[in-house]
Parts: structure tokens; sequence; C-alpha cells
């Protein structure tokens, strides 16, 4: 091979790889180009994962297997870059040993030992060091970056984790206003909501920046971050279509920001669907449903303004905002399969009740836990 010709293809691979490098590690941005490289990696993880789970047949065992799916693909684009970065070099070398096998051995010494190895045979040693920093430096930069993703990933968590007391597991919207009622706390839905904005904000931002995040699983098998913001989201929708003069205003608020989110991440990924659906236009939650979640509300003393025949165009306005997408993402996935959530390819279980502890107070209750059919 002429000298020129490897000099040629071993820098178009280390320019692509470096690109992929630098725009998910250094400065993340919408993946175009060679910066999608760890979304295919990422791709490519998450279906191998997924296809070992169908072996499963309880929703907890899939989950189990699917556990470990967002530190393997992270240890997997460290992987491709240096197998990707040592072949770019091996290319570049192999005109001055004439050997490949001579070739792979000195950048791979330079590559994964500290210090310099040396051939007997005529090298070529600005390639050999250019090796032997381009591995430091990844494997730096991968370090460095794990610290970022873990604080993003806990972040995340937090409230997660704090919703399982507010909307049961697997999380449900009418659930949250439930309980809310149930202990009496329904002035506290204006914080919680502006809780969840920020919580919106803060998820749009880094799981587009970092989309490894999104493979990350929550440690609880009945807990998701999908759950979570579309139960967040139907509850705020049902309060201001069943109330619209005493809602609160963070209601909205938590709602814009949600289904933006869910949007944000969908275009990172190039996702297709309606940017500006009609009020009116369909969608899978039946009006049947809903007035059966409407009901459950009154049972235990929620007041309403409208009834749910009234109230069904409005949320029904509202939900088409974010329902294709929230269902997409919830079997891509693979988030429990909560009320209202879709349904999951290869789950056997679907609509599975909320889980909380039973309500006691020394006062008469009526209320009833809310049955699906499965």
């Amino acid at each position: 091979m002429p000298v020129w010709l490897g000099i040629l293809i071993g820098v178009v691979i280390l320019a692509l790889t470096w690109s992929s490098v630098v725009f998910t590690l250094v400065l993340p941005r919408t993946f175009q180009g060679p910066g999608r490289l760890s979304v295919w990696i990422n791709r490519s993880t998450r279906r191998a994962f997924f296809a070992v789970s169908r072996l499963a047949d309880t929703y907890e065992r899939k989950d189990a297997i699917l556990a470990p799916i967002g530190p393997t693909a992270v240890l997997a684009q460290l992987v491709v870059w240096l197998v990707l970065l040592g072949a770019g070099f091996t290319v570049m070398l192999v005109p001055y040993t004439h050997d490949l096998g001579e070739a792979v051995n000195e950048v791979g010494a330079a590559m994964f030992t500290l210090g310099l190895a040396r051939s007997a045979r005529f090298t070529n040693d600005t390639i050999v060091i250019l090796a032997a920093a381009s591995g430091f430096v990844v494997i730096a930069l991968q370090i460095a970056y794990l610290p970022a993703l873990y604080a993003a990933f806990n972040r995340r968590e937090s409230l997660i984790t704090m919703l399982a007391s507010r909307a049961g597991e697997p999380s449900w919207g009418p659930e949250i206003l439930i309980r809310h009622q149930l202990v009496r706390i329904v002035d506290a839905l204006p914080d919680f909501y502006d809780q969840w904005e920020r919580w919106a904000a803060d998820f749009s931002e880094s799981h587009t920046t970092y989309p490894v995040l999104l493979l990350f699983r929550s440690p609880d098998a009945w807990s998701s971050w999908t759950i979570g913001l579309l139960a967040v989201l139907d509850a705020a929708a049902m309060q201001l279509a069943l109330n619209p003069t005493t809602a609160p205003s963070q209601a909205r608020l938590s709602l814009r920001m949600g289904y933006t989110a869910f949007r944000r991440i969908s275009d990172a990924l190039g996702w297709e669907y309606d940017h500006d659906p009609r009020p009116d236009d369909p969608i899978q939650l039946t009006a049947a449903e809903f007035a059966r979640a409407v009901e459950l509300l009154h049972e235990v003393g929620f007041t309403t303004e409208r009834d749910a025949d009234a109230a069904w165009p409005h949320f029904r306005g509202w939900r088409v905002n974010y329902e294709d997408l929230a269902y997409r993402w919830a079997n891509r996935v693979l988030a429990p399969p909560a009320p209202w959530s879709g349904a999951r390819v290869g789950v056997r279980q679907q609509n599975v009740t909320p889980r909380r502890p039973p309500h006691r107070t020394p006062d008469p209750v009526t209320y009833r836990r809310p049955e699906f059919d499965t």
C-alpha cells in the first residue's frame, strides 16, 4: 500500500472517530453525521438486550435482564472508539512496517501500555506517539464523562422515587389526584407541578445532550421516567379539564414543559411525529376509561366543575400533544405496563393496577381500588 493512501485512509477514520468523541463527550449537540455513531451504538446495544429479554416470561425478569443496558452502552462506546482509533493508526502504519501484524502490535502496545513500545523494524514514531496519546485522551475523557452522566441520572431518579408515594407503582395520573385528595393535601399540587416542570426542563436538556441516559433504567422495576412523566401530565390535564377556573397555573406550565421534553428527546433521535396536532384529533385512550377515572375521583371527594362528558374534549385536547410519543417511548424502553400507557410488545401483563398501601382512617371510607381489564 502506498504511504499516501494509508495516511489518507487513516486520517479519514480518525477524523470520523474524533468527531464522534468530541460531539458526545466534549461538545454535546444534536447528533448529525459522525456524531450519530454513539446513537447507533446505543441502538445496537438495546437490540441485543431486548432480544435476550424476550426469553423472560414476567416483567420483573425482563427488567432484570435489561438493568445493565445503560452501563453496557457506555462501555460499548469506549470500545468502539478505541477500536476505530486503533484501526486508523494501523492503516497509517502498515506502509512503514509492510506487515499488518507488526502494525497492529505496535499500535496496540502504544495505546494500552504505559510508555512507548519500539520495534526493531523500520516504523514511524510520530504515528505511534499519536496512537499512544489518542488512547490515553479518549479513556480520560470517558472517565471524566461518567460523573456528569450519573449526576444527571441521580437528578432524574430522585423525583421519580418521590413520585411512588404520590402516584403508586406503577404511576398513574388519576392516582396522583386521588392520593392528594385522600390525605387532604390538594393544596400541595401547585408545588408538585412546579417541581415537575423543572424536572422536565432538566431531563430535556440532559437526555438530549447524553442520549445514552435514555437506556438507564430506574433501580425499582416498577418505576420509570416515561411512566412518571406521563402520570404527571395526565394528572395536570385532568385537573385543568375538570376544574378550569380553580386548577393551578403550574399545571399548565408543567404540561407544556412535559410534552416539550418528550418532543425534544424524540427529535434528538430523528423520530417523526405530528408537531401540531388538532385538539379534536383521535387518541388511543377512550372516553369510557376517562369517565371511570373521574368516577374514582368523585368517590374520594374530589370536587369537579365539569362532569366527565364535558371535561373529555378538553382532556383529549391536552393529551393529543403527548400521548403518541409517551406510548412509543414506554414501549421502546419497556416501561412498566401502567394504566393509560399503551401496550408493551412481548409483555403478558398489561394495565397493572398501581400498588399502594391501604388508606386507613377512623372516618368512613368509600374509596375502592381501581379495576382494569388485563
